[in-house]
């Protein structure tokens, strides 16, 4: 909700009013659920339509819309992931005058440096993000897999809903640094773009909501071991041997394309913890040490240490830092 919030104020300070949005993305504000990727993309979409924006006002020149879809087509020409990045950060450049990307690679990371506008204020981690987003979300796409991304800096100070960001970007994220950048592991550069102009009419057609948290290819197999996992309760997941058994695949072979992918079947069991563990936090009547066991902690005490380490937060500081935002949209 804090990113719902963040989007909004935007569009607030611009005029719009965004009641009848809000409502089309099946958005409720008063209330303390998080939203869904999907839910958050259709605010988002329809609010840089109306807006005519499709970088929310965070820059001297209007991001116009259509822009992303020009930025799709212009990258879908590229041949490798190399050449994806250096035409998405070139589009960037072009349609934005305030900030602007630059890219230095070494055998260990990608990195991409976000520079802005001398005389213009830092941005906001807002938008640092909204400018990753759109690069890293297409750039994934286009390479048909999660580039892996390995640490950010950036010169904002930490907002107040920082651990969103370390969701939506990393875990290795940090703030109020000398200078803004993302590092990216290599390993796509050289991956070919399997995209084309018809894959991507169902890629804009979905955009942003298919990678705004983080782009995930449907036809993984990290995908696939989500879709096994997600119906059974937490103390019933088979282990790794099982789930290759569930998707008719040798156990090294569901091993060797989830690390591909960049996962693990632990990492994505991890993961599922740590999303059903914030939906149940939101229901104030259940204890945290029922949601510890739903989610498949025998021990209230290893919830807690997991779940700071997921979000920064203990879950009691999660509940209220959740009810504070709830009350003031009240």
């Amino acid at each position: 909700m804090s990113l719902v919030h963040e989007t909004i104020a935007l569009a607030h300070a611009r005029g719009l009013d965004v009641t009848p949005i809000v409502e089309a993305a099946g958005i409720a504000l008063d209330a303390q659920a998080r939203v869904s990727a999907a839910q958050y993309g259709a605010l988002w979409a329809g609010i840089a339509r109306a807006l005519d924006d499709e970088f929310f006002g965070q820059d001297s020149h209007a991001m116009k819309s259509g822009s992303f879809v020009a930025m799709t087509h212009a990258a879908l020409g590229a041949r490798t992931g190399r050449q994806a990045l250096q035409r998405a950060v070139h589009f960037m450049r072009l349609v934005l005058d305030d900030m602007a990307g630059e890219i230095d690679i070494d055998a260990t990371r990608v990195r991409v440096a976000l520079h802005h506008r001398a005389g213009k204020p830092t941005p906001t981690m807002f938008a640092y993000a909204t400018w990753f987003i759109l690069v890293y979300g297409l750039l994934s796409w286009l390479v048909g897999r999660r580039i892996p991304v390995i640490g950010a800096r950036f010169r904002c100070a930490a907002p107040a809903a920082a651990q969103d960001y370390h969701l939506m970007i990393c875990d290795d994220l940090a703030f109020a640094q000398d200078d803004s950048w993302f590092d990216l592991a290599p390993a796509f550069l050289d991956l070919p773009v399997i995209q084309t102009a018809s894959s991507a009419r169902t890629f804009l057609r979905n955009a942003p909501g298919n990678f705004v948290v983080k782009y995930r290819n449907p036809g993984s197999f990290a995908a696939r071991v989500r879709r096994v996992l997600r119906p059974l309760p937490a103390h019933a997941w088979p282990d790794a041997d099982a789930l290759a058994q569930s998707l008719n695949v040798a156990p090294a072979t569901l091993r060797r394309r989830l690390h591909q992918e960049g996962h693990s079947c632990q990492s994505i069991k991890d993961e599922l913890r740590r999303d059903l563990a914030v939906a149940a936090l939101q229901d104030t009547q259940r204890s945290v040490a029922d949601v510890a066991a739903a989610v498949g902690f025998a021990e209230p005490s290893a919830f807690h240490r997991a779940f700071r380490k997921w979000t920064g937060l203990r879950p009691t500081e999660y509940r209220q830092m959740r009810e504070r935002a709830a009350a003031k949209v009240r």
